[in-house]
C-alpha cells in the first residue's frame, strides 16, 4: 500500500482553462488578472490540446509593443508539448519530474480526462507537510 500522499490530495480541481480559438489578448489578461502562470487549453470536446503560459504570452506582448501586431488565438501561441500526470501518482514521483524538467505545472489525468492540475507550489506544500 502506498503511504505517500498522492497528487489528488494536493492538486487544484477548479481550473482556469482556455479554448484553442480563444482570443490571445483576452487569455493573457486573464493570466495577469488571476495571477496564475499558466492554464490548460482544451478543444471543443474538452480534450487537453496544450498549455498557455505567461512565457507564451511574452511573444504576444512583444509583437504588440515592438511590431504593433496584437492578435491571434490561443492555439497560435500555446505550448503543444504537455506532460501529464496520472491520478494517484505519489508526490515524490511528481517532485522528481519537476526537478528534472522546466515545467511549472502538470495536468492530472484520469481515464483520459483532465481532472485537475498540480503545480510546483502544490508539491512543495505537500513535501513541507511531510517533513
Amino acid at each position: 500500500m502506498n503511504s505517500l500522499p498522492v497528487v489528488d490530495d494536493y492538486m487544484t480541481r477548479t481550473l482556469t482553462q482556455f479554448s484553442f480559438n480563444e482570443n490571445i489578448h483576452s487569455a493573457a489578461k486573464i493570466l495577469l488578472d488571476q495571477r496564475i502562470s499558466g492554464a490548460p487549453v482544451v478543444d471543443e470536446k474538452g480534450m487537453l490540446v496544450g498549455m498557455l503560459s505567461k512565457k507564451d504570452c511574452l511573444q504576444v506582448v512583444y509583437n504588440a509593443s515592438y511590431h504593433k501586431d496584437w492578435g491571434g488565438c490561443v492555439g497560435e501561441y500555446m505550448s503543444r508539448e504537455v506532460r501529464t500526470i496520472e491520478s494517484g501518482t505519489d508526490i515524490v514521483t511528481v517532485a522528481d519530474l519537476f526537478v528534472e524538467s522546466n515545467f511549472r505545472r502538470f495536468p492530472v489525468m484520469e481515464n483520459g480526462q483532465m481532472i485537475g492540475q498540480i503545480s510546483r507550489q502544490d508539491i512543495l506544500r505537500a513535501l513541507y507537510a511531510m517533513a
